[in-house]
């Protein structure tokens, strides 16, 4: 389910971008400390942290679906569809990251 996830993050880890780590037990890449991405915990998505006020937008327009690992929504932290193109997210999650 999450290769797909790794493919698309592997030429941003390549050119030292960012770092393979893990949050709440779980493969995620992260830019220096900051989380940045993950793959989808239960579907074929990728979990991805942007400013708020842009999570809204996307669950808004139902390109995502909120994230609630432990029964609380994250209201930085959004799950976008698998069939959305990543890369426009990857890069604004990183910009968000300030990397």
């Amino acid at each position: 389910m999450s290769d797909r996830f790794w493919d698309e993050v592997a030429p941003l880890q390549a050119a030292g971008r960012l770092e393979e780590g893990t949050m709440f037990g779980f493969r995620c890449v992260r830019a220096g400390k900051t989380f940045v991405a993950m793959p989808g915990k239960e579907s074929d998505g990728m979990v991805v942290q942007l400013p708020a006020k842009r999570v809204a937008e996307l669950l808004e327009s139902g390109r995502g679906s909120p994230v609630a690992p432990v029964g609380k929504v994250f209201k930085e932290w959004l799950e976008i569809k698998a069939a959305e193109d990543w890369g426009p997210y990857l890069d604004e999650a990183l910009d968000f990251a300030g990397h």
